[in-house]
């Protein structure tokens, strides 16, 4: 299973990561200059003590700020409302304090400030795709979930929701941040919803990339670290167990999930969500928790039936094992075992079935025909219209 084929490893960002990191942020920004964009979520962070105690600090460094909340799931017209509305205000730096949404919108908004350009000018799939030269402004990526792995990504992810929509990514090696700090003390309220999603995508990542086509030596290490620390601690966070331990974990797992998706692509379950995300309002961490089970076991039989000697089996089965804490498993029954975790914990995590988001039958198709872009370039085994479709169909309705 060990392969040193050869490989190669994009740019990362700067890593600050442990409790109380987010200290580190006010004179990292002192290196940039005064002029900061402050990008967050809704209002979570804005409300909580680690603003109040961060603004004081800010006001000590004479910083001028300008507060960006992101409603959303950022779409390109919002985008290129933002970048118009700060482009004149000479922004030194981009500082994006959030979930995932938060960070892609602050990472394509520091990508635009210097341009004159609209984001769909680069979004991948759509208008001309003109090649990104740059520069952007530096960006710093604070993440309040653990789950999208966004800061340590080089693409923003924008999407127009409506059954003709799309959800697509601005890509460029400039776009990954100069600064992700990873604090898991922000990470104290996430609500038990939020866990969830935002664990199970984490979980998806890390499993997509461990047995993509593009995987190698060291992403398969990263993916099998984090898998270790996500198998440790998400359940008992969600079950309440809201320790510094289950906190560090899970932002450690998430952080790896970001890392070796840049590195490897990813596979079937986010091939899926990118239909299912643009076309009906169903969040994107909630379409990978309630698919990854689904997804895997399609996956697994498919090998089975047709690329037996595919060395994702063997991964499948390394995960059975790891998951299950039992060495000592034949593959078939560490691939059970697998699948038997994944959907236990589906159930227990109340992960809701596509229906609640309007998803019916009929629309299966649509979502088919719409679900082979380039995530599911790299699932390790080229998937049928039917196995697909089949996906889904399972995680319809009870």
């Amino acid at each position: 299973m060990f392969n040193l084929n050869s490989f190669s490893i994009s740019s990362l960002p700067q890593i600050e990561f442990g409790a109380g990191s987010i200290d580190k942020l006010p004179s990292i920004i002192d290196g940039y200059g005064k002029k900061v964009l402050l990008v967050t979520g809704a209002s979570s962070f804005i409300e909580s003590a680690s603003w109040k105690a961060l603004e004081k600090v800010f006001s000590q460094y004479q910083f001028t700020y300008s507060l960006c909340p992101i409603m959303t799931e950022p779409s390109p017209d919002l985008i290129d409302e933002l970048v118009q509305d700060y482009k004149q205000q000479s922004i030194d730096v981009v500082v994006a304090i959030g979930g995932g949404s938060a960070l892609d919108a602050g990472k394509a908004i520091a990508g635009l400030l210097r341009l004159d350009h609209s984001v769909m000018d680069f979004l991948e799939g759509v208008g001309p795709e003109l090649n990104y030269q740059g520069p952007a402004v530096p960006f710093i990526a604070v993440p309040t979930t653990a789950g999208t792995g966004s800061e340590a990504t080089k693409n923003a992810v924008l999407s127009v929701q409506a059954y003709d929509g799309f959800k697509k990514s601005f890509r460029d090696q400039q776009l990954i941040p100069d600064y992700a700090i990873i604090d898991p003390d922000l990470l104290s309220t996430c609500s038990q919803s939020l866990i969830a999603a935002n664990g199970m995508d984490a979980l998806t990542q890390l499993m997509e990339s461990y047995v993509s086509s593009r995987s190698n030596a060291m992403t398969d290490a990263l993916a099998l670290s984090g898998i270790e620390a996500l198998s440790e601690a998400l359940l008992p966070w969600y079950q309440g167990d809201n320790s510094n331990e289950n906190r560090s974990k899970m932002a450690y797992a998430s952080l790896l999930s970001g890392i070796n998706l840049a590195q490897t692509g990813l596979g079937s379950v986010h091939g899926l969500a990118s239909p299912l995300g643009a076309f009906f309002p169903i969040p994107h961490g909630t379409v990978c928790g309630t698919l990854v089970a689904e997804a895997t076991a399609v996956n697994i039989a498919a090998m089975k039936n047709r690329d037996a000697d595919n060395s994702a089996l063997q991964k499948y089965a390394h995960l059975g094992r790891l998951l299950a804490n039992d060495s000592e498993l034949s593959d078939d029954q560490s691939h059970q075992s697998l699948l038997d975790i994944l959907y236990d914990w589906t159930e227990k995590m109340d992960l809701p079935y596509l229906k609640e988001y309007g998803i019916r039958i009929d629309h299966l198709e649509h979502i088919v025909g719409n679900s082979r872009g380039s995530s599911m370039q790299t699932n390790p085994i080229v998937l049928t219209d039917d196995e697909i479709r089949n996906i889904v169909f399972k995680r319809l309705s009870r």
